[in-house]
């Protein structure tokens, strides 16, 4: 038996840790050390053991396929399959179980979450998220795509733009204003709209990496049933702000272990090349190290006050500034250390573009970092700017006056 952290599921942790030994070989090194043909082919069966052992979605209830555990315990299974170089799920899942899935476990009705929340499980249903616009980015409440109900189905015009994954899902849940002539932040609801379907085209966007994770969606007369609304029709600005405090806050207390993690394989890159020698970069990595140790307190306090509350605040804000402008300066200073050889790419990309990398990738791998510091640079746009978000700081949490424009 383990020492359990409070608040955990009694003798849950070593159900985990049992699970990984039962299922991973004995000289495991990480899923990063797979070749990428191989990487892959692990996290696709990797991911539906993890299903059918019910390690995904373990705090929703019960009959809908979950444990009925708390917070507490999905940082359980994130700390143990980190520390055995193990993803929590696919890169998709981001979408699909934190967003969607844990906004369905609040907000959605029983036959919504009869229906939908087992398939997120199992991974039989993956989900895109149809948020941003060409005119709505940050300022989400100027969306234009709109809903119309005609008898028992929601007929939906319009585009959404950055939609990740939206190639690979087969669900969409999409804000579309359903009330034309109400306020900016009114009239607008939440739907959740199969995406194969003639009315619906997804176009991928090429990027300079050659990945192709964004995508454009055009929708021409897209149908929905009309129960396949999440909250009440045109409240979807409140079920879209709870969805966003879990994409801002729910991993608070989450990502102080995985970037603890991979500042590990830092240190050990910077010992390899005697970087660790030069004050400069021992200074770098001192910050760094304390940034980590600040995010884990600042997660800590967080999901102390979801654990009392049930509910993220606008400190969520204060937590996704924070690390999104902190794993900016670390892959920097990884990139930095490696110096010259940081000018071509060496060894695969990463599975993971999303935060923190693979678990197990080579400490020098040149197209691993580089890649990592790419994808750092756009951690402070997505999921809100840090401009939107030192707003919400300013305004919601130190009460000071809006900003206005002059005009």
């Amino acid at each position: 038996m383990t020492q359990e952290r409070p608040g955990e599921a009694a003798g849950f942790r070593d159900e985990v840790r049992a699970f990984l030994r039962d299922n991973l070989p004995a000289d495991w090194a990480g899923v990063g050390a797979l070749p990428a043909p191989q990487r892959r082919e692990f996290v696709g069966r990797w991911r539906r053991l993890i299903g059918q052992a019910r390690l995904i979605g373990v705090t929703w209830p019960v009959e809908y396929g979950g444990r009925g555990l708390t917070k507490i315990d999905h940082l359980v299974v994130v700390e143990e399959f980190s520390r055995a170089g193990v993803p929590v799920g696919t890169p998709g899942d981001t979408v699909s179980v934190k967003l969607i899935g844990n906004t369905l476990a609040v907000w959605g009705t029983h036959d919504q979450k009869s229906r939908f929340l087992p398939r997120i499980i199992s991974g039989e249903d993956v989900w895109c998220q149809g948020y941003s616009e060409p005119e709505a980015g940050s300022d989400l409440a100027s969306l234009r795509t709109r809903a119309t109900l005609d008898g028992d189905q929601w007929h939906i015009d319009g585009q959404k733009i950055w939609t990740s994954n939206a190639s690979n899902a087969n669900w969409m849940f999409l804000l579309a204003r359903t009330q034309p002539d109400a306020p900016k932040t009114k009239g607008i609801s939440m739907l959740l709209m199969p995406m194969d379907q003639p009315g619906v085209d997804v176009r991928p966007i090429t990027m300079l990496n050659g990945a192709k994770e964004f995508c454009e969606v055009f929708f021409n007369d897209a149908r929905t049933a009309a129960d396949l609304v999440v909250g009440e029709v045109n409240d979807g600005w409140r079920v879209a702000n709870s969805l966003l405090s879990h994409e801002r806050g729910e991993e608070a207390a989450v990502n102080p272990i995985l970037f603890a993690h991979e500042l590990g394989r830092v240190f050990e890159m910077a010992k390899q090349r005697g970087a660790d020698q030069q004050p400069g970069t021992r200074e770098r990595l001192g910050r760094a190290y304390l940034g980590v140790a600040v995010m884990k307190a600042m997660g800590e306090k967080i999901l102390a006050s979801y654990m009392r509350d049930g509910t993220l605040g606008p400190e969520a804000s204060v937590s996704k500034l924070y690390w999104s402008e902190y794993h900016q300066g670390t892959t920097r200073l990884a990139v930095d250390i490696l110096g010259r050889d940081a000018l071509y790419w060496e060894g695969d990309i990463p599975m993971r573009f999303y935060r923190a990398d693979d678990a197990g990738a080579p400490n020098d791998s040149s197209s691993w970092l580089s890649v990592h510091l790419c994808n750092a640079m756009a951690g402070t746009i997505y999921a809100g700017t840090s401009e939107i978000q030192r707003n919400i700081i300013a305004e919601r949490i130190l009460g000071l006056p809006r900003e206005t424009r002059a005009t």
